[in-house]
């Protein structure tokens, strides 16, 4: 962005003018009776507003350099260096989801516009948040967690490369390299941590970058020996009743086996089977879809909300889901979630921030590491807007789920694990 003006045109344009003010004066989506997101064009409109609830207020803060004085900081009370980390937090998560919906580009449509818009806002933001100079540059480098979070941001610049990275202007993309290089230092511990210094050297590499191949291919390894069975891997080498398998693992091992799947035959055989265990794991997920939304509420980090189903939403818009996952199937399952998660009283403060919990206002959920940046991880549930209105996932009637044929006495096949040794 060339110009405050600019800024303030574009902010104008896309109803957010004035950090915070447009989200407080927007209600929260309002919850459809019966079947009324039955139609795969109603829930692709109410998925985009969501999209857009979630960008606003903070790409708008951040692309007018105004993040860190306007976001809240909602922590447990113990954690006092939140502050630190929240900003980076939200804004690598929030465009980790919205990344697949952005790249589809601008077009005449209503919703177009809206992409187009909210894209230009999001280099906007990266161009601030990368900028040395800027009162909002953040932080990539100190304490641990901005390894985390720097691999959220690389993760939505590999699925948008047009649309975040390509767009950059040369010394912003500069930029964004060396805040990425500067999270190095970091150690990934031995658990998931592992893939997020994976996801930072693939997208460096993808970025014309020297990678560094021990990060790159240390969490590759490591989870190629961590797998556990039936499309699971262990969260290192045990493991954890949580969905952890989806807010991190299978997500980026896939994308980063993407990367070097070409480079050496064994990379190639473990990410096909990486994506035949992904379509494993997305057909449980959508086992575990209630008609209502509701999911068994295990494990940590349950303050990501959709996000723990971030496994089956990007089965659907890779096109991996199982032969008996429909698409209409997986649409109205995540639609369901969504809107659970979304639509419950007290998620949203007065100005559009989200708050810890589940289905609502939870704080006794925020485990020491979340703070309201966390939370932005819900976004990776909407991955399926990222194809296009014309595709089955869109344009399907609606079917009913696993969940619901079972129990409405439907004559279904037998649930069989994969085969899929080391």
């Amino acid at each position: 962005m060339k110009t405050r003006r600019d800024f303030v045109k574009l902010a104008a344009a896309a109803g957010t003018l004035g950090v915070g003010r447009g989200a407080a004066q927007s209600p929260p989506p309002a919850v459809a009776s019966g079947d009324a997101l039955a139609t795969g064009a109603a829930a692709r409109a109410y998925w985009c507003q969501v999209a857009g609830r979630l960008a606003s207020p903070l790409l708008p803060a951040l692309a007018a350099r105004k993040l860190k004085v306007s976001m809240p900081v909602e922590s447990h009370p113990s954690s006092k260096d939140r502050p630190q980390y929240t900003y980076l937090e939200g804004f690598g998560r929030l465009l980790a989801g919205l990344a697949p919906w952005l790249e589809l580009g601008g077009d005449a449509s209503a919703e177009g516009r809206d992409r187009e818009r909210l894209a230009a806002l999001a280099r906007t933001a990266i161009e601030a948040g990368t900028d040395p100079a800027s009162p909002d540059f953040l932080n990539f480098a100190k304490g641990r967690q901005p390894l985390v979070d720097a691999a959220f941001l690389a993760q939505a610049m590999l699925r948008a490369p047009q649309e975040l990275w390509g767009k950059l202007e040369p010394r912003v993309q500069q930029n964004v390299i060396a805040a990425m290089i500067s999270s190095r230092p970091i150690p990934a511990g031995e658990n998931n941590w592992k893939l997020f210094a994976s996801t930072v050297e693939a997208f460096l590499h993808r970025a014309g970058a020297k990678r560094d191949d021990a990060r790159l291919f240390e969490g590759i390894t490591k989870h190629r020996d961590w797998y556990l069975g039936d499309g699971m891997y262990g969260d290192g080498p045990e493991f954890h009743w949580d969905y952890y398998n989806s807010f991190v693992i299978q997500p980026m091992l896939v994308e980063a086996l993407d990367v070097v799947r070409d480079e050496a035959p064994e990379w190639k055989v473990f990410s096909d089977k990486s994506r035949e265990r992904l379509t494993r794991w997305a057909a449980v997920q959508e086992r575990l879809i209630a008609p209502d939304g509701s999911y068994p509420p295990i494990g940590r980090s349950l303050a990501y909300r959709g996000g723990a189903f971030q496994g089956l939403a990007m089965a659907a818009w890779r096109k991996l889901l199982a032969k008996e996952v429909s698409p209409a199937q997986a649409r109205g399952a995540l639609t369901a979630v969504i809107r659970r998660t979304m639509e419950a009283a007290g998620t949203f403060d007065a100005k559009g921030w989200l708050r810890i919990g589940l289905a609502g206002h939870q704080p006794g959920l925020g485990e020491t590491y979340i703070s309201t940046g966390s939370l932005y991880l819900c976004s990776v549930a909407l991955l399926p807007l990222g194809l296009p209105a014309t595709d089955a996932f869109w344009s399907a009637p609606a079917a009913k789920s696993t969940w619901e044929k079972a129990w409405a006495g439907g004559n279904l096949p037998v649930d069989k694990a994969i085969k899929s040794p080391r």
